[in-house]
């Protein structure tokens, strides 16, 4: 399976586990639990990736950084589709910002 397989099979479950009983998934339980659970788990998974990243600067375990990295992006997702968004928006948005300077991109947001 390729990487936008992965990405877009992904997506589909978690589309599905929309208005499945809490106890049927993990995905189900937090999109039961609302949009403030789903954002505490990013926000926990964005905490520990960040202390993956600083233990690896010290001779720390890459694969625990890049398991952590993959909580954080499972998470994320989640959060994308209880909004109604997908993996697919966020590819087309960094698609969009292939050939631009970074710093024009961010000065632009700024307008």
């Amino acid at each position: 399976m390729n990487n936008q397989e992965i990405l877009t099979q992904l997506m589909a479950i978690l589309e599905q586990r929309k208005g499945a009983a809490p106890d049927s998934s993990y995905v189900a339980s937090l999109y039961d639990k609302g949009l403030d659970a789903i954002l505490k788990k990013v926000g926990e998974e964005a905490t520990e990736t960040v202390m993956a990243a600083k233990d690896m600067a010290h001779n720390g375990d890459p694969e625990k950084l890049v398991y952590e990295v993959a909580d954080l992006w499972f998470h994320t997702m989640v959060l994308l589709a209880d909004q109604g968004l997908s993996a697919d928006d966020v590819l087309k948005e960094l698609a969009r910002r292939f050939g631009v300077s970074g710093h024009d991109e961010k000065s632009a947001r700024k307008q």
